[in-house]
C-alpha cells in the first residue's frame, strides 16, 4: 500500500462500498434489463423465449396498450388521451409538482432564514405536513374531495364554488384530469417542506458578510437577492429538484391513497404500469416499462448534473 498514490489509495478504501452498491443497485437493475429482452409467459415459466427488443417495440407502438390498465403513449393530444396515458400523466406530474413544490419551498425557506418571533413555531408548521404517514395524506384529500361527504366539492343541486367556475367535475375522483390535479395538489401540500428544508440549509450556509458589504455599498434587497443569494443558492435548489424529480417519476403511493383501489386507472403513471403489468405475470412487458422508467429518470438526472456543474462554475 505504500507504494499507491493518494487517488489510488482512496479507490481501494472505496472498494468495498462499490461492490455493495453493485450487488444492492446494479445487479437487479441488469436483471431487469435482461427481463425486458424475453417474452411475456402466463405459464410456470417465469419468462418466455428471446425476443430482443420486440418488448420496447410494442409499448411505443401500443401494440402492448391491450394487456395494460392504460396506455403507455397517448395517441392523440387531446385532453382524455394525454390523461389516459401513463408516459404523458407521469411527466405532467412530475413537471408541476416539482415546479410548485421548488417555488412554494423556496419562498417558505427564505421567510425561515430570517430573525422573527416565533420562528422556531413557524418551522414545525411547515414541516407538519412532511410528518404526515403518505396513508393519511391520501385520506385527507379523498375525503375533501369525495362528492359525498368532501369541503372543496358539492351535488349537483348544490355545487361548490369551484366546481361553478369549472375547476372541479362533479365526480373529481372518478375524472382523471380532476384526479391528476388533485393528487398532484396532494403532493405540493405534502413535499413543499422537504424543499424549504434543503433551500434553507443551503441559505444557511451563504456568509453573511456578504450581504452586510452589499447593504454598505447601496445594494438593494432586490440586488442582494439576485447577485448574493439567487447564485449561491442555485447548486443546492438544484440538488433539491434533482431528488424531487426522481421521487415523482416513481409515483405510485399518493396514488393509491388518494384516488383509491381504481387510482391506477384513473390516474395512470409509470409506476403503476409496471405494478399492475407485474402483478398479472407480465414480466416482458413490466421489466421493459421499468427500464424506459429509468432511463427518463437517468436523462434527466444528466441534465440536473449539467445545471449543477454551470452553477459551481458561475
Amino acid at each position: 500500500m505504500e507504494n499507491l498514490s493518494e487517488a489510488q489509495f482512496a479507490y481501494l478504501l472505496l472498494t468495498p462500498a462499490f461492490l455493495l452498491l453493485g450487488v444492492i443497485a446494479f445487479w437487479p437493475l441488469l436483471s431487469t434489463i435482461q427481463m425486458s429482452l424475453f417474452a411475456d409467459n402466463l405459464g410456470a415459466a417465469r419468462i418466455g423465449d428471446f425476443v430482443g427488443i420486440e418488448n420496447y417495440v410494442a409499448l411505443f407502438t401500443g401494440e402492448k396498450d391491450a394487456l395494460m390498465p392504460s396506455p403507455f403513449l397517448p395517441e392523440s393530444l387531446s385532453t382524455s388521451e394525454l390523461f389516459g396515458s401513463a408516459l404523458t400523466v407521469t411527466l405532467i406530474f412530475t413537471i408541476v409538482s416539482v415546479t410548485f413544490e421548488t417555488i412554494i419551498g423556496f419562498g417558505q425557506a427564505l421567510v425561515l432564514d430570517k430573525e422573527f418571533p416565533g420562528r422556531r413555531w413557524v418551522r414545525v408548521a411547515i414541516i407538519i405536513p412532511w410528518a404526515v404517514p403518505i396513508v393519511v395524506q391520501g385520506m385527507i384529500f379523498y375525503l375533501l374531495f369525495n362528492p359525498n361527504i368532501g369541503l372543496v366539492v358539492g351535488t349537483q343541486q348544490n355545487p361548490t364554488f369551484l366546481q361553478e367556475i369549472g375547476v372541479f367535475s362533479l365526480t373529481p375522483l372518478a375524472s382523471s384530469v380532476d384526479a391528476t390535479m388533485i393528487v398532484i395538489v396532494a403532493d405540493i401540500w405534502k413535499t413543499s417542506a422537504f424543499m424549504a428544508l434543503l433551500i434553507l440549509a443551503g441559505l444557511q450556509s451563504i456568509d453573511r458578510n456578504l450581504y452586510d458589504v452589499a447593504r454598505v455599498s447601496g445594494a438593494s434587497p432586490w440586488q442582494r437577492f439576485r447577485y448574493i443569494t439567487l447564485p449561491l443558492i442555485m447548486p443546492t435548489v438544484l440538488i433539491a429538484m434533482l431528488f424531487r424529480t426522481i421521487q415523482s417519476m416513481r409515483v405510485f403511493g399518493v396514488i393509491e391513497s388518494t384516488i383509491g383501489s381504481s387510482g391506477c386507472t384513473t390516474v395512470p403513471s409509470l409506476s403503476c404500469l409496471v405494478v399492475t403489468t407485474f402483478n398479472n405475470n407480465l414480466l416482458g412487458t413490466s421489466a421493459a416499462v421499468a427500464v424506459v422508467t429509468a432511463g427518463i429518470i437517468a436523462l434527466g438526472v444528466s441534465v440536473y448534473i449539467v445545471g449543477y456543474a454551470r452553477s459551481e462554475m458561475v
